[in-house]
């Protein structure tokens, strides 16, 4: 491992329709401890339904805007500063609250996890292949959240 610098520019990315995904630093680069992601999130929009993970914890820092979560019971609001905790092993869903961009930084540990962002981007589209990637990387998602989630919370989600 060796020391890095991430610019601004210094960008592998893809927009999955309202939740964006910038690549900072990989697993390889931390001896697999953890990752570094930023998710630009566009108004109003649904980044992720509840999901659940089995072997990461994931941890938010709000840049910009105001981040929604779901995060077992409790529906938070969280505004730029804020540090959000996702432990493992919670169901949780997370979106931009308001009508402005939101911007999160998402640290992940164990690393690992920032490849599934980057196989559901290559089958983008592919329902099939992207419940196979859930089951590869031990996440359960409820796709039936996303309608309740969306009206309750005036949200847009794309289409899978």
């Amino acid at each position: 491992m060796s020391a890095k610098i991430v610019l601004p520019t210094d960008n592998e990315s893809f927009d999955f329709g309202g939740l964006g995904v910038l690549w900072k630093v990989d697993g390889q680069e931390t001896g697999q401890r953890f990752s570094i992601i930023h998710h630009p999130i566009a108004p109003r929009a649904l980044a992720a339904p509840l999901h659940y993970h089995h072997q990461e914890d994931e941890l938010c820092y709000v840049l910009k805007g105001t981040l929604g979560a779901k995060l077992g019971d409790d529906i938070v609001t969280a505004r730029q500063g804020t540090w959000v905790f996702k432990p493992r092993g919670q169901w949780h869903a997370f979106w931009n609250a308001e009508e402005t961009p939101c911007e999160i930084i998402e640290i992940i540990s164990p690393a690992g996890f920032e490849n599934y962002f980057r196989e559901v981007a290559a089958t983008w589209g592919n329902l099939a292949k992207f419940e196979e990637i859930n089951r590869k990387y031990d996440l359960d998602m409820d796709f039936d959240s996303i309608p309740k989630l969306c009206e309750r919370f005036a949200l847009t989600f794309p289409q899978l």
